[in-house]
């Protein structure tokens, strides 16, 4: 359908009656053109009604945990089948933190010193603290069933170090300590 909007008038019907026609006509197919795409836009989970949201969820094994923002759910919905694909390898798992936007991840596998079936899973703070449930879940519905997940924070700092040449001189200079008659001594000349 054309885009009303950006239609222009000649130069010598941009005014008066034509003008407010064409703005008219403009406001009307631009209403229509809404109401013809709307059921289209429906299945689309992230745009369409959350009650149809949530009939797509139920068809796709997802369910919404307590206090998930809703952005958060439709983009899970959106990417369940794609996410189910990736489930159970190291690279998928990392592929499904990056679709729902949680940041980076490491997986590291039968680590020493570690029970041969522990993944650990290396993700930073601000990870953990913004997304708590939302990382079990993507375990549990995504993880690999004979494994146990145990999850690794990492916290990252930004260090300078500067290199430099100093060419001073070395002097150590021994002390003492003091017995303590002295000591008491010492401390009343700087009381008195």
């Amino acid at each position: 359908m054309p885009d009303f909007s950006k239609m222009k008038l000649p130069s010598w019907m941009d005014r008066g009656e034509p003008a407010a026609l064409l703005r008219a006509c403009a406001t009307f197919w631009g209403r229509v053109n809404d109401w013809i795409q709307w059921p289209l836009r429906q299945f689309d989970p992230l745009t369409c009604s959350e009650p149809l949201l949530n009939l797509l969820a139920w068809e796709r094994d997802i369910s919404r945990f307590n206090g998930e923002p809703l952005a958060l759910y439709r983009k899970r919905v959106a990417y369940a089948f794609v996410n189910a694909q990736d489930a159970g390898g190291v690279a998928g798992f990392i592929r499904i933190f990056d679709r729902l936007g949680i940041g980076y991840v490491e997986l590291r596998e039968r680590q020493p010193d570690i029970d041969w079936d522990v993944i650990l899973v290396r993700v930073t703070d601000s990870q953990v603290s913004d997304n708590p449930d939302l990382l079990l879940q993507i375990i549990r519905q995504y993880g690999r069933t004979c494994r146990r997940y145990q999850f690794e924070v990492m916290t990252s700092e930004n260090l300078a170090i500067r290199a430099g040449w100093d060419q001073g001189e070395y002097v150590c200079y021994p002390a003492r300590l003091a017995e303590p008659e002295e000591a008491a001594s010492y401390g009343a000349k700087l009381q008195g």
